[in-house]
């Protein structure tokens, strides 16, 4: 089984350090290691002190890395979506520069991103997978992705493709509007067979678990909070916390008194807020972690004997519990308030919204059927109780 880590993180907390020693360790312990990055703004080679292309390239024994090419990886699956919108725009009287910038829908690289990581864990090649993500909210929408496209495309595509089958004969007699061939809808099928499993593989909290980086600053656990919230909303396994750059205890210099003071508070309530997560702890370095050595030396002092790999905690983020004739659903949402939550239920779907953030569970067939007889925020759950 090939173990996945994804690690996330405000902007500047310094996620890829974290994630490019984690694979180090792992590789140097024995275990065959790919570390990729799907932020937008790559750092992953220059934390290595490497050049890293768009396919696994070697950085030590055991440990490969990348950094995704999003112009190939469109080609490759989106181009002809891509050139038929851009035919649309055209029609419409869009450039034919801008038609094409057009045709490209944002968040694009992260899908493929998805697919890379799949195809990578499939490959049999990896006994770890560490993936360096991009900040907290890119990270949302990257990890909500398979579930909302997946959705999409096995509703919307059969329709349009049925209904443009019918009515092209009529349309192509009236107007020139460039129609969706057969090779568009094979694209979207090729883009489908890129999430297929995507879902369930990351999930798996024995397989894939997320690691939230955080600085003990107030604005970062303030954002730690939410992304927490969302992720066991979408159904991720968090198995740890890591609170990096804290001034260590030989710094006795009193003009850095006041910062201490404030970093225990905020470690503190890292270690209430988010119990019973393990919080892992990490010093402020004396100097720029770039390179081999200097990865090698924080990574020891972060996990010390623990496996880098290792499953550090198991909490189910979704169950269901059955009592007599009623089945519960139970959603562990830490630090949401009930003022932010919203259920409704649509057909064989219950859609439960949180702030912003919105996730379709579809029920199983034995609750299809079954009216939503109450639903309400117990502690740090969210328990929809079907009869």
């Amino acid at each position: 089984m090939t173990r996945i880590l994804l690690f996330t993180g405000k902007g500047g907390v310094g996620k890829t350090t974290v994630s490019a020693a984690t694979a180090l360790a792992c590789a140097e312990r024995g275990q065959r290691t790919l570390v990729l990055s799907t932020d937008p703004a790559h750092s992953l080679a220059d934390a290595f002190d490497v050049d890293l292309g768009s396919q696994p390239t070697r950085v030590v024994d055991n440990l490969e890395g990348m950094q995704l090419d999003a112009t190939e990886r469109l080609e490759q699956v989106w181009g002809d979506v891509q050139r038929y919108i851009a035919e649309v725009l055209e029609w419409v009287g869009v450039d034919g520069i801008e038609a094409e910038e057009l045709s490209v829908i944002p968040g694009l690289d992260e899908v493929f991103s998805l697919g890379d990581i799949r195809a990578a864990a499939a490959s049999g090649r990896y006994d770890v997978i560490v993936v360096d993500c991009g900040p907290t909210a890119e990270t949302i929408r990257f990890l909500s992705l398979p579930e909302i496209l997946s959705w999409y495309i096995d509703r919307v595509v059969p329709i349009e493709r049925r209904v443009l089958g019918a009515l092209r004969p009529v349309l192509q007699a009236v107007t020139s509007i460039p129609m969706a061939g057969d090779s568009v809808f094979a694209a979207a099928t090729r883009f489908q067979d890129q999430l297929s499993g995507v879902r369930e593989l990351l999930t798996d909290g024995e397989t894939a678990s997320v690691r939230l980086v955080v600085n003990p600053e107030r604005m970062v656990i303030a954002e730690a909070r939410r992304t927490a919230t969302y992720l066991n909303l979408f159904g991720y396994h968090l198995d740890a916390v890591i609170a990096n750059r804290l001034l260590p205890d030989e710094v006795t210099d009193p003009w850095f008194a006041s910062w201490k003071s404030t970093h225990a508070e905020h470690l503190k309530t890292i270690e209430a807020d988010f119990a019973p997560l393990p919080i892992l702890r990490a010093d402020l370095a004396n100097a720029e972690l770039v390179g081999l050595g200097g990865l090698r030396g924080f990574a020891a002092g972060l996990y010390g004997e623990v496996s880098p790999s290792a499953v550090l905690h198991r909490e189910q983020p979704l169950r269901f519990e059955r009592e007599d004739d009623t089945t519960t659903l139970h959603v562990r949402l830490p630090f949401a308030v009930r003022d932010d939550l919203d259920v409704a239920r649509r057909g064989n779907e219950l859609l439960i919204r949180v702030g912003p953030q919105r996730r379709r569970v579809v029920l199983p067939d034995s609750l299809q059927r079954r009216a939503v007889a109450s639903a309400r925020l117990v502690g740090d759950e969210l328990a929809v109780r079907f009869e």
